[in-house]
């Protein structure tokens, strides 16, 4: 699998996480129409009771940043800070020297490598963080559960894309009380995983538009790693500065 492709594994569970309140409050009513499961997933009343409250997790908030800690399936282990801006904004900006950033905007999903001098363009539809970058989130019908697990506080939850199944699966993992995302595992196409933990996770009143920005130029190495100050080079744009990738 090709390393943007891979790198999708940390969009598609963040991408899970975040929508607005007045949002989520517009979309709380389930009509009775239950979870998607595939055949042969047996859900206890309990269960169903808990995936409910995952649910409600997922659409609680509007905007957030986190560190993450990501290992694929060699035992690599890479560093990293995230913003989201639901819906459909998202930009992962991996510690050095790892010289790979990720962004997803105006129906684009963007991975640059500044290293390689390569940008690849994705069409957010064609990719499950399309699905799970929409205002609201429902494990019905376009999400398919094709496991869950509960054992000691702690609830784990198996996702794919109804239409493309193959294309790969999605494990979340929270904490029971209170429910919150703690990791996550991706296992792609080829069979290949990425285990995430999410860190230092805290919403934001604000964020500033150019975070999402495409990039379609080299990163400047010489930028600074600290977000708030990345983010603050990011304001400038509005005043006709050069923009600097945080």
């Amino acid at each position: 699998m090709s390393l943007p492709l891979r790198c999708f594994g940390v969009w598609l569970c963040l991408a899970l996480l975040f929508v607005s309140h007045d949002v989520y409050a517009r979309c709380e009513k389930r009509h009775n129409e239950g979870f998607h499961v595939s055949a042969g997933v047996f859900l206890s009343i309990a269960d169903k009771h808990r995936l409910e409250q995952i649910e409600q997790a997922l659409n609680q908030h509007t905007m957030f940043e986190a560190r993450i800690l990501q290992t694929d399936s060699n035992g690599k282990q890479v560093t990293g800070h995230v913003w989201i801006k639901r819906p459909g904004q998202l930009r992962l900006v991996y510690d050095p020297p790892s010289p790979w950033l990720l962004v997803a905007n105006d129906g684009k999903v963007v991975f640059r490598d500044s290293q390689l001098d390569q940008t690849t363009f994705i069409p957010i539809h064609q990719t499950p963080l399309g699905l799970l970058l929409q205002s609201c989130i429902r494990l019905t019908d376009s999400i398919t559960i094709t496991g869950f697990h509960y054992r000691r506080g702690i609830m784990e939850v198996t996702l794919v894309r109804t239409d493309h199944p193959t294309e790969g699966s999605l494990t979340l993992i929270f904490s029971e009380k209170p429910v919150v995302l703690r990791a996550w595992q991706v296992i792609d196409a080829q069979g290949r995983e990425t285990q995430v933990l999410l860190e230092n996770v805290h919403d934001v009143p604000t964020m500033a538009a150019s975070l999402f920005t495409l990039p379609t130029e080299p990163t400047d190495p010489t930028d600074p790693a600290d977000p708030a100050e990345s983010a603050n080079a990011k304001e400038n744009t509005s005043r006709g500065e050069r923009t600097k990738s945080p």
